[in-house]
């Protein structure tokens, strides 16, 4: 079974799973309890999301291919720490066993860590489908 990798806030999938939002912060102006209803996500998963300093530095200027290559390297620096790695594997692992999803709120998951996440679970032995695209 597939992670599949998806906007939050986008419809839910037939067979998703457990949606997994793997942002810094909550999203605004949604209760607590309508997350899920509202097909943000189930569980909040902020360890995976990148830091606040590498946000700001993503969004510090335009995208360019230079910038997008410094962040996926700075991103993957993150997620190199050993309780990440711990997460990840988990996650892969549990792949196997059930559906479940994971995503953010931006727009282009071409510039967004989301893209480099599904990397990252590919490398712990998870499938990977990017959402409303071909299995990766």
């Amino acid at each position: 079974m597939p992670i599949r990798i998806v906007r939050l806030g986008s419809p839910r999938a037939a067979g998703e799973g457990l949606r997994l939002g793997t942002v810094r912060r909550p999203p605004r102006g949604v209760p607590k309890s309508e997350q899920a209803s509202r097909d943000f996500y189930d569980l909040w998963l902020p360890d995976l999301a990148p830091s606040a300093e590498l946000v700001a530095f993503a969004q510090s200027k335009e995208w360019t291919a230079s910038h997008w290559s410094s962040f996926v390297r700075r991103y993957r620096r993150e997620m190199a720490a050993p309780s990440a790695q711990r997460l990840i594997a988990l996650l892969a692992a549990l792949s196997h066993q059930t559906n479940l999803s994971a995503g953010c709120y931006c727009e282009d998951a071409t510039r967004c860590h989301r893209a480099s996440l599904a990397e990252l679970f590919r490398e712990a032995g998870a499938d990977v489908t990017i959402s409303g695209g071909e299995a990766s």
